[in-house]
């Protein structure tokens, strides 16, 4: 387990297009999200430590601000013949056993990923619908311990939500999110 943190990108930068086969059978791109306010893009697996630990607040996330206009999507785009549990079928099996409030999509040829600079999972991008684009406003940390929920006293993925839903500026001052590298697949 390398730990790994996200690298910073330019914040008004639009989010790159997709189109990826979910655990639901449903196929997912940014137009499935265009009746979204916000679009949380998440990179995520199934056996990194640090995204088991934050797996239920993410999906507590998911639940709360899906009434607000919200979408959150999780993509794995781990090399999964290298690393089995990141396989689709295991994505189906967390999916349900978790009982994921959110999309869980797998990215096979690791392009998206490598679209939006994702190191690391989890890797959190958060998009604000503006007209009928999707523009980054926070990419960093979804709090500031990973690994206790009852010792978080900052929200800052939470907290970029509530600025975007106020229509209020997101501090651009924001912590990168750490977990383990994505698992390439070898040339």
């Amino acid at each position: 387990m390398a730990l790994t943190y996200s690298e910073p990108h330019p914040l008004g930068s639009p989010a790159p297009d997709f189109s990826l086969k979910g655990v639901d059978g449903r196929t997912y791109s940014l137009a499935s999200f265009r009746d979204s306010k916000a679009l949380v893009v998440i990179f995520m697996c199934n056996h990194c430590p640090y995204v088991i630990a934050v797996q239920d607040r993410i999906n507590a996330l998911a639940k709360v601000y899906a009434q607000k206009g919200v979408s959150i999507i999780g993509i794995n785009s781990n090399d999964a013949e290298r690393y089995p549990d990141d396989s689709f079928d295991k994505m189906i099996e967390r999916s349900k056993s978790q009982r994921y409030d959110f999309a869980y999509v797998q990215d096979p040829t690791q392009e998206v990923a490598k679209a939006y600079g994702a190191v690391c999972t989890p890797d959190p991008y958060v998009y604000e619908k503006v007209g009928e684009k999707m523009v980054l406003r926070y990419h960093g940390r979804i709090d500031d311990n990973w690994k206790d929920p009852s010792q978080v006293e900052q929200r800052d993925l939470a907290n970029a939500l509530e600025k975007i839903l106020a229509s209020q500026p997101v501090d651009p001052d924001q912590k990168p999110a750490m977990g383990c590298s994505i698992k390439w697949k070898q040339n």
